[in-house]
């Protein structure tokens, strides 16, 4: 089924999600508790964008001086960037509450405010070629992105630019989250669980959709790759170069990068990034889990206060085995 045909002065409407991946799991709170809790974001979403904007720098300049989670980003900083000044990391480490606090109150907008956000000037590059190309033939992608810059946003706006797709999503709880979700249906993603995850990410290539996975979450041990990111060995979901291997899906990375006011959002593309070849299967699922970690990390070091270093990426570590092995 197709969206409806926009006006000329309109942007262009995402297409609708597929029907078996618009089931939401998670915990929604109270009629009562939901309705006030929404009611309450509405009145945020309904001020001014130069005042929506100034409560997030707000919140986010607030949290950082109560110092909530402050230990764990200047710790990440510090690995990361062992020669730079305490100002320094601090500086950046703020910038990323922001980031986060901006995130949040544009996720739970209901409206799209497109001309607000979104810059002008479309996507290009032989990358962005390349992954229209696929998906005019009919042909699924795996698109993978981080933490970074917004990527709720990021999303709407390959949806508006007509790539179907569905985002790799874990069960949420709570009004907020909960809200969050149902903006993301209603612009017209595909919801795909981490139960059957790899079941329906090949199903959904196979049609001809594309499928988002967020690449800097740390996983169990038992369940992760161990890559580089940062010079340091993290725990990364394989399930990205396990469906590239079972389908032969192209890997492009997306992400959405804010500008200088932080308000407006632009994407860049990179791919398709090829799995390597002459390995055993391990090595190769390990090899291209790497490959694509190198573009975020390449990314997060150029816009540094646009990523979630709030995060504990490295809490999971390898054996000390593999950690020799990785450094080797």
């Amino acid at each position: 089924m197709s969206a409806p045909t926009p006006s000329p002065e309109s942007p262009p409407l995402p297409p609708l999600p597929p029907a078996r991946l618009v089931q939401v799991q998670g915990q929604r709170p109270s009629p009562v508790v939901g309705w006030l809790a929404n009611r309450l974001m509405d009145g945020v979403c309904a001020l001014p964008a130069s005042w929506r904007d100034g409560l997030a720098r707000f919140v986010g300049r607030l949290a950082f001086t109560l110092g909530i989670r402050l230990r764990v980003a200047l710790e990440n900083l510090t690995h990361a960037y062992p020669d730079m000044s305490d100002a320094e990391r601090r500086k950046i480490a703020l910038g990323a509450y922001i980031t986060m606090a901006r995130v949040v109150l544009e996720s739970i907008d209901t409206k799209e405010h497109v001309e607000t956000w979104w810059e002008a000037e479309d996507v290009k590059g032989e990358a962005w070629e390349a992954l229209k190309a696929n998906i005019a033939k009919g042909q699924g992608a795996l698109l993978v992105t981080a933490h970074f810059g917004n990527w709720e946003r990021a999303g709407k706006m390959l949806l508006r630019r007509g790539i179907p797709l569905n985002a790799l999503v874990r069960p949420l709880k709570g009004a907020l989250n909960m809200r969050i979700v149902d903006n993301r249906i209603a612009a017209g993603a595909g919801l795909i669980y981490p139960r059957g995850a790899i079941v329906e990410a090949n199903e959904a290539v196979r049609l001809g959709e594309t499928v988002l996975m967020l690449l800097d979450q740390s996983l169990p041990a038992k369940a992760a790759a161990f890559v580089p990111f940062f010079g340091r060995p993290a725990s990364t979901t394989p399930a990205m170069a396990v469906v590239a291997k079972r389908t032969g899906a192209p890997v492009f990375v997306v992400m959405g990068i804010r500008d200088e006011s932080g308000q407006k959002l632009r994407l860049e593309v990179e791919g398709p990034i090829l799995p390597p070849k002459d390995l055993g299967k391990q090595d190769a699922l390990t090899a291209h889990t790497a490959a694509v970690t190198a573009v975020l990390e390449k990314y997060v070091r150029r816009y540094p206060d646009q990523w979630l270093w709030l995060h504990r990426r490295w809490k999971v570590q390898p054996p000390s085995e593999g950690q020799a092995a990785l450094k080797s």
